[in-house]
């Protein structure tokens, strides 16, 4: 009865994928390291590279490449910026990564070194070796300090025990070795072992003692580690052995395929077990950090899990091409590395997610088996019931984990699901009691529960709950767990449920959710969303956040998209804030989302935490063991942009005053949407004060910062904005701050200051700048001046000319009698007969600044006079947002005087004065006519309704008698046109209906598209295809008749246009494309591509199946928009350098295999021609992997067999092959995998985040980075699902 079960649960482990967190492709990696505390990974490969990952980002921090040959060993330090490394090269190199270089090396060993590490207190190095011993080195002294000999072949392995002085070694002369270092740890401390307290100057003093040591160059020299236990039983060599971190325990792995698992005590050691299962050499061997389970790697390209207890398999992960040859453990995380042929892996043996759901004032959750409740009020918590234990194992370990749970508080039923037998769930009942908080003792009995096969299960009605079973069917059963009613899911690749409104849930499939409705069996709306993990509705179910491994979605119910936040690290959780503010969490952060699509971070986090509720400051949360935590948020700034984006502004300002919102973040965030007065009230820095009142117009507080500063940038900056609004008073004072003469003459020019521009002619002769001092006598109209100004500066014609023009007689007679009578002679006569003098035009305002509209003041201008000191009158405008604060501050009036005087009996009618200036008709009476106004109000007068004297036009009576005469046309109907307009939610009809403002809306709003004139062409074509001119009788015009197009109508009925762009149509301008591709027509073919990808957006189809095909061909004419773009580049490229990367860029390209293998071979050529070895092979083997033809495929063995003769780049280029990565359009760089990109809004082009905003380039109408709900070329597309 044993083994049958087994095997079945070793058939069902193999079938499960490991939880990978990070990935790379690289050499064959020998040795992982993880970093203690940050989220680092060491990977050192059998090229001699050591590269520095962060597995948490996915990028690559850093590679060092000084060992020659493979690097087998590598190690981070505990707390210093270290780690070592041990290569092939017989080196063990220190490094620094802070300073990203080598420190020192330390040479002895004698042949290839297979492990290094450093101890966890002292200052030393274990390293093992094919030399047949174990070093010791104190790396501070950079000595060796001992060297432990014993074994007879290759010692594989050594390490450090955790807490005591052992060293584990394993070889392969088949054993295991447990040596003792106490002796040598007295030798180097005196006689003691490093407490905490003294651990620093232990430190120093080991180094010091270190320093004294001779150096160890005898083979076999020294006894000061000696060995303790010698473990014999492996048939074959033994590759790798482990201590436990905590247990007496060892785990070793070798040639034999076997794992063993040793114990030991003070005086002896002994095999505990076998465990057999691998089916070629096991490579290594090691606990796992927090559950008794042991993982092992082999060469038989698979990873296996054990159950320390039960000694036998849990799990079995496989790689198909690929041996697994190291393994690592992270010392504090539930994190394993594994290296292998193909790179290196870093995943997780299960979830730790805690299973949980919030009822409201209580949080039920499984820990440990047992579902828990938490009273958020009471902070109390209790068992409820314990969860049976699974068939695969127990819940938490190994074969059957908890996904997820929905509780039904009306019937007490609890749904838990788990992944056990690829997806089962179970029905349990929980006392109603329970849940309120009467549960206080022990768990009780797990008892009867339904259980059933199904990926997901929840509920949807009081007595009633969905299971989509593996057939991907929608099963609706009854508590009893029979099945009362089957529907097929909206879209046949379902393969997830998500709760909501009652006898609705949510339907996953691939990269799109749909609300259903269980009772009608049919879709109700449809979001496209990326693959959604987990589903938060808000408190009132109207509002839904979808989160996914790197995005969250904010919608409303109906599934009406509201905005998408993309992290660049995993999401794990959220919980809502009313409905505006949605709370989630990453691996290191919390952060919220509005639903407008701002964002922001509340907090860091120091370990991934699950959200459950917030309310009133107070957060909380479960962490990864399941413990309730309860954290103070700070909400003061999700507080302030939601308050601002709903223009609450008297909520905005109490924010302000008091929160310590502060930082250059929340000033940028408020210029960005247009509030650059609200930031005002944050800064007290003089120059960001200054920046923040010129772009919001406040000359005033410019001012006062600007003469705090005193800086002659702000002074012209803000004498530009004061001229703008004609404050030429500011403006005098700003070019008189800058001594900008110039501008100052001209503006007392303009604003007629004769007696100023007197006073410049003045300060200009003393600063004996003629230029100035001529222009100043021109704007004064000084025609004596200017001559004095030209004889001065040696124009003695020009000075004689000006005087003889002006009317200066006696002016010229000086300057003749001063030329002489010869020279008088010569000079010219003058222009005119009748000369006068010309002088400026008086200026229409003098001295004033300019006229202004008087508008009111809006809340900031009165907030800001209100700090400024404006008293309780200003402070009042605040409040009440009046014109002026000094229309208040001139008594009681505002308020209605102190005596209301109401006369209830009639006699005067005014209502104490509401007929007058507060009269909201404007019909009111003033205190003097009083009686005019009573007899108004008696009369019916007071609407002036008098009676108009109006000439007989003819119109017949409609009074009672005389209606039978009289005919009123009847209101024309809606065209065809009209009837489209209205009923089609394709932009392609509006366009046909000539409705081309709703079309473009339409479109900015489906597809974010921000340049709409490539679409023109596009418009007015399908505008004139969907009507015809039917010529009428001889005389009378042409009819204009609406086509419709057959077989396809609007859900209420009716018809719709007939177009002229059809899917057919497009492929065979697509097919033009490839042929000019082919014939290297980039010109050509680039028409046709881009032809395409516009036209798409304006083409309707026919079925959903017909939608995948057209964004199908988007996505083809886009990458191949985009490969000629690089081709064009690299043509007009200069740079023979520039030349390669881009002929590599274009290799990456998604294109046909004819067009791949051309592009491939002409990057081949050209790295190939500049030397460029390593990328030339690149390119070969991939051309060799397209199958070419003979003579292609002869010329690629070639290169491929001449390039691995000479490896090596002569020129390096940017570009790495085995790094996954997209190109950037815009610049035409790499985007590696990792990095943060954006995407075109329509097309799905890719671009650098610099270039957001930008217009792409690709398809020349979509926004970079810009929001889109998504295409709709299909009328029933997200209703039908019958035609998939």
């Amino acid at each position: 009865a044993g083994p049958r079960p087994t095997s079945r649960h070793h058939r069902h482990l193999r079938a499960a994928r490991m939880l990978t967190k990070f990935e790379t492709k690289s050499n064959r990696v020998k040795g992982v390291a993880f970093h203690c505390s940050r989220p680092w990974v060491l990977a050192s490969l059998h090229n001699g590279v050591v590269q520095l990952w962060d597995y948490r980002m996915g990028t690559l921090i850093d590679r060092f490449d000084e060992h020659e040959g493979p690097v087998r060993g590598v190690h981070f330090h505990m707390v210093q910026p270290l780690f070592v490394t041990g290569g092939d090269d017989y080196k063990i190199k220190v490094w620094n990564y802070k300073l990203r270089r080598c420190l020192f090396t330390l040479l002895g060993h004698l042949d290839y070194i297979r492990t290094v590490q450093f101890h966890h207190d002292v200052p030393w190095i274990v390293s093992a070796s094919d030399d047949q011993t174990i070093r010791i080195w104190n790396w501070q002294s950079r000595s060796c300090v001992s060297v432990l000999t014993g074994h007879n072949h290759y010692v594989m392995c050594a390490q450090f025990h955790p807490k005591e002085d052992l060293v584990l070694s394993a070889s392969l002369d088949q054993t295991v070795r447990v040596w003792d270092t106490l002796g040598l740890r007295k030798k180097l401390s005196l006689g003691g072992g490093l407490d905490s307290a003294s651990a620093t100057s232990a430190l120093q003093a080991a180094g010091k003692l270190g320093a004294k040591l001779p150096q160890v160059e005898d083979l076999f020299g020294g006894n000061d580690a000696t060995v303790k236990y010698v473990l014999e039983g492996h048939e074959r060599g033994v590759n790798w052995a482990a201590f436990h971190s905590s247990l007496p325990l060892i785990v070793s792995g070798a040639d034999d395929r076997q794992v063993k698992l040793w114990r030991m005590n003070e005086t002896k050691a002994w095999e505990v077990d076998t465990l057999r299962g691998h089916i070629n050499n096991v490579s290594c061997a090691v606990f796992h950090p927090k559950q008794e389970l042991i993982v092992s790697n082999s060469e038989d390209k698979s990873i296996r899990v054990w159950d320390m207890s039960k000694r036998q398999g849990m799990q079995t992960f496989r790689r198909e091409h690929d041996r697994f040859w190291i393994l690592a453990v992270h010392p504090t995380h539930n994190l394993l590395g594994a290296g292998h042929d193909a790179g290196l892996i870093v995943f997780k043996l299960e979830r730790e997610r805690p299973a949980h759901v919030s009822l409201g004032a209580s949080l039920l959750y499984i820990k440990d088996r047992t579902v828990r409740t938490y009273d958020y009020q009471a902070a109390k918590d209790s068992a409820l019931v314990s969860i049976r234990r699974a068939s695969g194992g127990s819940v938490g370990t190994g074969g059957s984990v908890v996904r997820s749970m929905h509780f039904n508080e009306a019937e007490g039923m609890l749904l838990v699901s788990t992944d056990a037998e690829g997806g089962t769930y179970e029905l349990y009942h929980v006392p109603r009691d329970a849940t309120r908080g009467g549960g206080g003792g022990g768990p009780g009995d797990a008892g009867e529960c339904k259980r059933g096969l199904g990926s997901s299960a929840l509920f949807v009605a009081r007595q009633r709950f969905a299971v989509l079973d593996k057939n991907r069917q929608i099963l609706v059963k009854n508590f009893q767990n029979e099945v009362t009613k089957k529907c097929a899911p909206p879209h046949p690749t379902a393969d997830a449920l998500f709760p909501a409104a009652t006898g609705t849930l949510l339907v996953r499939a691939e990269d799109r959710v749909t609300l259903f409705d269980v009772q009608q069996r049919k879709a109700i709306a449809e979001l496209s969303a990326p693959a959604v993990k987990y589903v938060v509705w808000s408190a009132d179910m109207s509002h839904v956040a979808l989160i996914a491994k790197h995005a969250v979605v904010l919608a409303t119910k109906r599934l009406q998209h509201l905005a998408t936040l993309h992290e660049t690290i995993r999401l794990k959780s959220g919980v809502w804030d009313g409905n505006s503010a949605f709370l989630y969490s990453t691996l290191n952060h919390l952060k919220y989302a509005l639903t407008n699509g701002d964002g922001g971070i509340v907090r860091t986090l120091e370990v991934p935490l699950y959200l459950t509720k917030f309310a009133h400051g107070k957060l909380w949360c479960l962490d990864r063991e399941a413990k309730v935590r309860c954290l103070q948020v700070d909400t003061s700034e999700l507080a302030f942009k939601l308050a601002l984006h709903n223009q609450q502004f008297d909520q905005v300002l109490r924010t302000i005053k008091r929160s310590t919102l502060r930082g250059h973040a929340i000033i940028a965030y408020l210029q960005r949407k247009g509030f650059p007065q609200v930031a005002l009230h944050f800064v007290t820095d003089e120059q960001v004060r200054f920046n923040l009142a010129v772009d919001c117009g406040q000359v005033e507080v410019a001012l006062e910062a600007a003469a705090k500063v005193d800086a002659a940038e702000n002074w012209s900056r803000l004498a530009a904005e004061a001229l703008r609004q004609g404050n030429h008073q500011v403006v005098e004072l700003c070019y008189q701050k800058t001594k900008d003469f110039e501008r100052l003459s001209f503006l007392y020019v303009i604003t007629g200051n004769t007696d100023k521009l007197a006073k410049m002619l003045k300060i200009a002769e003393m600063r004996g700048d003629a230029v100035s001092r001529f222009h100043n006598a021109l704007y004064l109209g000084s025609a004596r001046e200017r001559a004095a100004v030209l004889a001065e500066a040696g124009q003695v014609g020009l000075a004689h000319v000006l005087a003889k023009a002006h009317g200066l007689g006696d002016l010229a007679a000086d300057i003749e009698l001063a030329l002489g009578p010869d020279v008088a002679k010569q000079l010219p006569a003058p222009p005119c007969a009748q000369p006068r003098l010309l002088a400026p035009p008086v200026p229409i305002s003098r001295d004033a600044n300019w006229p202004q509209l008087s508008v009111s003041k809006d809340f900031w201008e009165n907030a800001n006079a209100a700090a400024a000191g404006g008293g309780a009158a200003a402070a009042m405008s605040i409040g009440l947002g009046l014109e002026d604060a000094a229309e208040m501050a001139g008594g009681d009036a505002g308020w209605g005087g102190d005596d209301l005087d109401l006369d209830l009996d009639g006699g005067g009618g005014s209502l104490g004065g509401l007929g007058g200036a507060g009269d909201p008709f404007g019909a009111g009476a003033t205190a003097g006519d009083g009686a005019a106004s009573g007899e108004a109000g008696e009369e019916g007068g007071g609407w002036e309704m008098d009676g108009l004297d109006l000439p007989d036009m003819g119109v017949p009576d409609t009074g009672p008698g005389a209606g039978a005469g009289f005919f009123a046309a009847p209101t024309s109907g809606l065209s065809a046109a009209d009837h489209w307009a209205r009923d089609s939610p394709l932009a392609a009809d509006h366009f046909a209906a000539g409705s081309f403002d709703t079309g473009m809306a339409m479109l900015q709003r489906q597809l974010g598209l921000v340049n709409l004139v490539p679409l023109k062409p596009y418009a007015l074509a399908l505008a004139s295809a969907a009507h015809a001119a039917i010529q009428g009788p001889v005389g009378a015009p042409a009819s204009r008749v609406a086509l419709a197009r057959d077989g396809v109508a609007p859900r209420g009925g009716g018809s719709l246009p007939l177009l002229c762009l059809t899917l057919p149509g497009l492929v065979e301008r697509l097919r033009a494309g490839y042929t000019c591709t082919t014939a290297g027509k980039f010109g050509e073919a680039l028409v046709h591509f881009r032809y395409v990808l516009q036209a798409i957006v304006v083409t309707a189809v026919e079925s959903r199946k017909q939608v995948g095909e057209l964004k199908e061909l988007q996505q083809v004419c886009r990458e191949y928009v985009t490969a000629i773009n690089l081709e064009v580049a690299r043509k007009e490229a200069g740079d023979a350098k520039r030349q390669a990367e881009l002929a590599a860029y274009f290799t990456h390209c998604q294109l046909q295999p004819a067009h791949a293998m051309l592009s491939l071979r002409s990057a081949m050529t050209v790295s190939y021609k500049m030397r460029n070895f390593n990328c030339a092979a690149s390119f070969a083997r991939r051309l060799l992997d397209l199958s070419p033809k003979a003579e292609i495929a002869t010329q690629a063995r070639k290169v491929l067999q001449l390039c691995e003769r000479n490896p090596g780049d002569a020129v390096p280029l940017e570009y790495d092959d085995r790094n996954p990565f997209v190109v950037c359009n815009a610049s035409h760089t790499p985007v590696y995998k990792g990095s943060k990109l954006e995407r075109c809004s329509y097309c799905g082009a890719a671009y650098k985040p610099e270039h957001k905003g930008r217009l792409c380039c690709v398809c020349d109408m979509g926004e970079v980075g810009g929001e889109a709900t998504g295409m709709v070329c299909y009328i029933n597309q997200l209703t039908d699902t019958t035609d998939i």
